[in-house]
């Protein structure tokens, strides 16, 4: 007998799926088969089941926070089970421990995190039995067969667990001791919050405020561009006065002049320099590269992209995606034409059928071995489904993964762009610019994806044509200030670095950068920012808020702030992960860089001024349990007076002037409540759906509504 262990409970379903089987509490006993030949259990982890152990474990004096303390480094870093998923642990533990249980198979997301969760808990349970690794990038049926009949050797994937885990232990380190020091030191200066600082959400959070100063500073200036409309042989087109390749004056006087002078002026066209462009279809999605196209297109955040993506792998549709590549094999290569062929009948696809080219196999665009790491590229799996059937987020991001496959199998897009100068009475020189599509190419299935700001259509026009101004003005405008990034360019950002990217052009996004974290990663770390209440975003724009101003003002220009430092221990995991560096080296200067960022702090309070901020109105972070004791959260849905926070529940503060009785517990059905929750409810009657409640043996996904008649909460699938 051997034992499988999942990282979630749908994934252990669809890896049993092709066997038979008999579902059993918190584990699939799949009957004796070819693969099996004594059967097995197909067990799973609820998402990470042990966690790094708090401060006090390792030392009762590190529970208080002060500075004599920091920083704290353990000897050794040791792992808990985490109470809530203490039952599934006990189950994973009592099937490892069977006698008849001769071997394991690691069946956890071919990834990082994947090595590091069912490792840490085959660890906890102190099994050493022998173990395999399942590594597959889709969960159809034949990838999942064909995964257990090529299993690895565990030793093949055990660097990407020294990855993940010197990662943890690192974030471990510099988020305690960061977190620990800004927060005493900022209580000291009379501001009650916690302060959560890391080694990545720290310079991703850098990024958005060096914005959010670079558009305060920012002082418009007024200048004035001459714009005429040409007539030439019945022709109208627009020109823009211009000098030494400049079109704007500083000067209104002086534009006033230029206008009034060309008035009515004859008009010869005296250069027309045309140049054909070409454009390759763009590379295969990334998850990066994903979750800034559905930013741009359907405003999505990334970390919902990411879930869409996660439902459909699960699913068995889209291959794995937190891949951070976006190139395949040339033996994923060949099943495009059978992918393509299931697509074409659909009649969203059924127009871009027969493709240009019937494959790919051979184009170093997309198929690269070289350039693809723990897994290839996002791409629809053999298993297509009917597009139309899928919800409405699902369609879409799946449409999206589905036409850039079909876009890649297309022609090139060609154009010309066309700049015509036009003399005005043989001394005012206007510039023309304008476009003309030649070839649609592979724009024709990503023209909404590919949408930019219109070039003028020009109409033809030869060197030599003379014709008049029929009209001319100067027209004042005033420069812009820098625009705020969307969720989707700060991805982008964190995957190069903060280093300057045109949005417009993603696909030239290098595919091995020195990044902010990771491909699965980043999506996290921008909610967690959210959740601080470091940013906010509106309208798909991303503002630093007081507090995270606030906090990259007072760390400055130290090493946790500087996105570079980050990237390059980024790069320093990735060797670990690819057995190119030791662990242990990197751990030790993880720990003298803790000394220094308290060192740091330290130092640097002393010159801490903070009158400019308004501290009163500062949003209080969820973390901060112990400073929003008492908090108000909500207006009382019965009384209308406030709810607050009293620590293990919400309740309103009128319960002694108005003996009002409303009360909502902190964790309902093993569901944490949070006080956006509660808001929610008090504001609406009715909170947003919320995945997860646990009631026996059933987990499901509910809403709580306000039960007017009894006047409390109330849990409902409705």
């Amino acid at each position: 007998m051997k034992v499988v262990i999942a990282e979630k409970p749908d994934q252990a379903m669809k890896l049993a799926s092709p066997f038979a089987h008999r579902k059993q509490q918190g584990f699939v006993e799949v009957h004796p088969n070819r693969i099996f030949p004594n059967g097995a259990f197909f067990t799973w982890a609820v998402g990470h089941v042990c966690e790094l152990v708090p401060p006090e474990a390792y030392n009762p004096a590190w529970k208080r926070w002060s500075i004599p303390s920091l920083p704290l480094i353990p000897e050794t870093f040791r792992h808990q089970v985490m109470k809530s998923k203490a039952k599934q642990f006990a189950i994973i533990k009592q099937l490892l421990k069977r006698s008849d249980v001769k071997g394991i198979v690691h069946a956890g997301d071919a990834g990082r995190e994947g090595e590091l969760i069912v490792r840490t808990i085959i660890e906890m349970c102190g099994v050493k039995k022998p173990m395999k690794r399942l590594w597959i990038s889709s969960l159809t049926e034949r990838a999942v067969t064909a995964g257990f009949e090529a299993l690895l050797d565990e030793n093949e994937t055990r660097n990407l667990y020294e990855e993940a885990y010197s990662r943890s232990c690192a974030d471990w380190l510099v988020g305690m001791n960061a977190s620990r020091v800004y927060t005493i030191l900022l209580k000291q200066k009379g501001i009650s919050d916690v302060f959560s600082a890391g080694r990545v959400q720290t310079p991703t959070l850098a990024l958005v405020v060096k914005r959010e100063k670079e558009i305060a500073a920012f002082k418009p200036e007024p200048f004035w561009e001459v714009k005429a409309t040409f007539e030439v042989d019945k022709k109208r087109y627009e020109g823009v006065w211009h000098k030494d390749g400049e079109t704007r004056l500083n000067d209104s006087e002086m534009a006033a002049r230029i206008a009034a002078f060309c008035k009515d002026k004859p008009a010869q066209v005296q250069e027309v320099e045309t140049e054909r462009k070409e454009f390759m279809p763009p590379y295969l999605f990334n998850l990066s590269a994903l979750q800034a196209t559905a930013n741009k297109m359907f405003k999505y955040s990334p970390q919902k992209t990411l879930e869409i993506a996660q439902k459909l792998y699960v699913k068995g549709i889209l291959s794995y995606p937190r891949s951070d590549s976006a190139f395949v094999t040339a033996e994923e290569a060949k099943t495009f034409p059978d992918i393509l062929a299931k697509l074409s009948k659909q009649s969203e696809y059924q127009a871009y059928f027969p493709t240009p080219k019937a494959s790919i196999a051979q184009d170093r665009r997309y198929v690269n071995q070289k350039k693809v790491t723990d897994h290839y590229a996002i791409i629809p799996t053999e298993q297509v489904p009917t597009v139309s059937k899928l919800s409405d987020e699902e369609r879409k991001i799946y449409d999206l993964v589905a036409r850039r496959l079909i876009a890649a199998h297309c022609e090139s897009a060609l154009f010309d762009y066309t700049n015509v100068t036009t003399m005005v009475d043989a001394r005012a020189s206007f510039l023309s610019k304008g476009k003309v599509q030649i070839r649609a190419g592979w724009r024709e299935v990503l023209f909404d994806e590919e949408k930019d700001d219109k070039e003028s259509i020009l109409p033809p026009l030869t060197k030599g044509e003379t014709g008049k101004v029929r009209k001319v003005e100067a027209k004042e405008s005033k420069t812009q200030p820098p625009k705020r990034y969307t969720e989707g360019q700060l991805i982008t950002l964190m995957k190069t670095a903060g280093k300057h990217l045109d949005n417009q052009e993603l696909e030239k996004v290098l595919m091995k950068t020195e990044g902010l974290g990771t491909e699965a990663t980043r999506a996290g770390i921008i909610n967690m920012l959210k959740e601080r209440k470091y940013i906010e975003v509106r309208k798909n724009q991303v503002f630093a808020t007081q507090k995270g101003s606030m906090l990259i003002d007072v760390i400055g220009d130290k090493i946790l702030a500087s996105p570079e430092m980050t990237a390059r221990w980024e790069q320093r995991l990735g060797q670990i992960g690819q057995g190119e560096a030791s662990a242990g080296a990197f751990m030790e200067q993880v720990k003298k860089l803790s000394h220094k960022i308290v060192e740091d702090a330290i130092e640097q309070s002393k010159g801490w001024k903070l009158e400019e901020y308004d501290i009163s109105s500062m949003p209080k972070s969820k973390q901060a349990s112990k400073f929003t004791l008492g908090s108000k959260v909500a207006t009382c849905r019965a009384c209308k007076g406030d709810m607050v926070d009293k620590g293990e529940f919400y309740g309103c503060a009128n319960y002694k002037t108005a003996q009002c009785t409303v009360t909502l517990s902190k964790t309902i059905m093993g569901k944490k409540i949070s006080a956006a929750m509660v808001k929610k409810l008090m504001d609406t009657g009715k909170t947003n759906l919320i995945k997860g409640f646990v009631k026996g043996k059933e987990r499901f996904d509910a809403y709580l509504m306000w039960d007017e008649q009894e006047k409390k909460a109330k849990v409902s699938r409705e």
